[in-house]
């Protein structure tokens, strides 16, 4: 809880209007710690900033909720006796009916105002300071640290970084606080007299100390101490008034505290402020927790750390090179791999993985290819083969249809000729057999004509001569009425079928539909069968179907004769054959054969379709 001096002031006038300020404190006693935090700085000073942060943050998160006051004493502006009596008066009509669980002092002003106001206010209050001068006499019922300025390190800092500078210029301000810290300068740097040529630029008006920080001799560095009062008499803020030197100055400028760092100086041993109020809040928890402040021993940790800013490195062609290993490299531009390393090394792992894709890509499509040649050269054998195996089918449906002629014209010209000669020689004899005779003789002349009938049959069969002379069309009606039955009506249609079609393929089409004929007589038990060829400008389609009892395509291929040679037929004159059956549900062929114009390269293909 935080409260500002008109807050806390006017509180303390309004409270009593409403209720006895004992029973306030009282009740707030009960519920929390309450933290009294003296400053012996201005409240805008960079010591307080991180201390209101850390201190109020650390004991928080030690005790919870506190109740936090804070009071600036401002000595480096307000010196005089007369206002550090008023400033004690203020605190003793504020706070006198404030009981403090803890009383935090941040330096030695701090510390000496909170003991000379022990017995009124803080007599059973626990102190825990932070002090720069040793402390000569143990304070009761406190404890801290004790950590002298150390300004020797930053010239040990300088000497690395610029072995070049002969000359150091240390700059310090008007009031008493200031004189205070060049006298520790002068006595701490005495020893480095030897490695340069200090000067003290101390309490000058402000233009007298630019225009000579401006034009600084070669091989010069800046040193900034303190500046609460410039010599014409005017209170500045330090951090502000080094904001102004820093970028008039000719030379780089280094200094003690880390409250400087990145605001235009090179670096030095910088005093850790937050490491200072961190140690200093850690004992303070420890104390409002319970622990007797005097059972804590009064430590002297070291909290300088060497730092520099890589900007101004750069700015005063300083080489990284020379920068110890134990300091610290502020405010670096992060170069490209600094910036972005996760994404460069995701994009090599998807560039590498992208190439491995790639190298696999490529090693799989050299051996696609060398399979694909070596398929191209099984293909092509294969298409060899299939065109020898082709070609051979066809001769032999050529030299089986030759030899059906050859069969049929001796079956014409020799043996129908004989029984001819037989059936008259019958006829004769049956002049002359006795009447007991002439019955047998009747019979054999009825089993000699029809046997000739058979043969005649059978010759047209094995080679219809009719199919050259009346066409396709007639000859396939001429089918029709020859295989027609009682029990199995034949249809033929057909529309648009050429006049003039070769002969290899009008026989093959005739044959293709004398065996389908021939099947579906012999197994399908059908009723009907239709047989429609059509013709068209590039094909002629031929269907034969039939509402028999049907077949498993799959399961009968290759195992029946009709099939096989309908399938070679078809091949022959470079068709197709698809076939569709189902047990119980008739069998269709549909046979698409290209005419001459067509019949190019294209490869005969037969198709099975359960």
């Amino acid at each position: 809880m935080r409260r500002t001096l008109f807050g806390i002031g006017l509180w303390l006038w309004l409270a009593p209007l409403a209720f006895p300020i004992d029973a306030v404190v009282q009740t707030r006693a009960q519920s929390e710690k309450q933290v009294l935090v003296v400053y012996s700085t201005r409240r805008d000073a960079q010591i307080v900033a991180i201390g209101e942060r850390e201190l109020s943050r650390i004991l928080e998160q030690g005790l919870g909720h506190v109740d936090y006051y804070s009071e600036y004493i401002d000595q480096a502006r307000f010196p005089d006796a007369a206002y550090q009596a008023a400033f004690k008066d203020f605190l003793l009509l504020k706070y006198k009916n404030v009981r403090f669980d803890a009383v935090i002092a941040i330096q030695d002003a701090a510390l000496e105002l909170v003991n000379s106001v022990r017995n009124e206010l803080f007599r059973d209050s626990p102190i825990v300071f932070f002090a720069t001068s040793p402390v000569t006499a143990r304070v009761e019922n406190a404890t801290g640290l004790v950590t002298a300025f150390d300004f020797r390190d930053t010239l040990a800092l300088i000497a690395d970084l610029q072995p070049e500078v002969r000359e150091l210029f240390v700059v310090t301000g008007a009031t008493p606080s200031d004189e205070e810290y060049e006298s520790i300068a002068r006595s701490q740097l005495r020893p480095f007299e030897t490695r340069f040529a200090i000067r003290y630029l101390n309490g000058l008006p402000t233009s007298a100390l630019e225009s000579r920080i401006s034009s600084l001799p070669p091989n010069s560095a800046v040193y900034y101490l303190m500046v609460n009062r410039n010599g014409d008499g005017g209170n500045v803020h330090p951090l502000e008034y080094l904001d102004r030197l820093v970028t008039i100055a000719n030379s780089p400028v280094y200094c003690w505290v880390d409250s400087a760092i990145g605001r235009g100086i090179v670096g030095g041993s910088l005093k850790d402020q937050t490491a200072q109020l961190e140690a200093v809040g850690q004992l303070a928890v420890r104390v409002l927790s319970g622990q007797p402040a005097d059972s804590i021993p009064v430590s002297s940790p070291y909290l300088n750390v060497r730092q520099v800013d890589w900007r101004q490195l750069r700015r005063w062609g300083i080489s990284e090179s020379r920068v110890p290993q134990d300091t610290r490299v502020l405010f670096r531009n992060p170069s490209v791999w600094d910036r972005y390393w996760p994404y460069i090394l995701t994009a090599a792992a998807v560039l590498l993985a992208q190439t491995l894709l790639i190298a696999g890509l490529l090693l799989q499509r050299r051996m696609r290819q060398q399979a694909e040649a070596q398929v191209r050269g099984s293909e092509e054998a294969l298409r060899n083969s299939y065109e020898r195996i082709r070609d051979l089918a066809s001769r032999l449906l050529q030299a089986q249809d030759t030899e059906r002629s050859r069969i049929a014209r001796e079956l014409h010209d020799d043996i129908s000729q004989q029984v001819a000669l037989l059936s008259i020689d019958l006829e004769l004899l049956s002049g002359v057999v006795p009447p007991d005779g002439e019955a047998l003789a009747d019979e054999a002349m009825n089993r000699t004509q029809e046997l000739v009938r058979s043969v005649h049959d059978l010759s047209h069969r094995l080679h219809p001569t009719k199919l050259r002379l009346i066409g396709l069309v007639a000859a396939l009606q001429s089918l029709q009425r020859e295989l027609s039955r009682p029990e199995t009506a034949i249809t033929f249609t057909h529309e648009g079928v050429p006049a003039n079609l070769p002969p290899d393929l009008t026989l093959s089409l005739f044959r293709v539909v004398q065996e389908a004929l021939q099947n579906a007589l012999k197994y399908s038990r059908a009723q009907a069968v239709n047989v429609d060829l059509r013709g068209g400008p590039r094909s002629l389609v031929l269907t034969i179907s039939d509402n028999g009892v049907g077949f498993d395509v799959d399961a009968s291929w290759g195992k029946g004769l009709g099939l096989i040679s309908i399938g070679e037929r078809i091949e022959a004159i470079r068709g197709t054959l698809d076939i569709r059956s189902t047990p119980g549900g008739g069998t269709s062929l549909t046979i698409n054969v290209p005419l001459a114009v067509e019949q190019r390269s294209e490869t005969a293909t037969v198709e099975r379709v359960g």
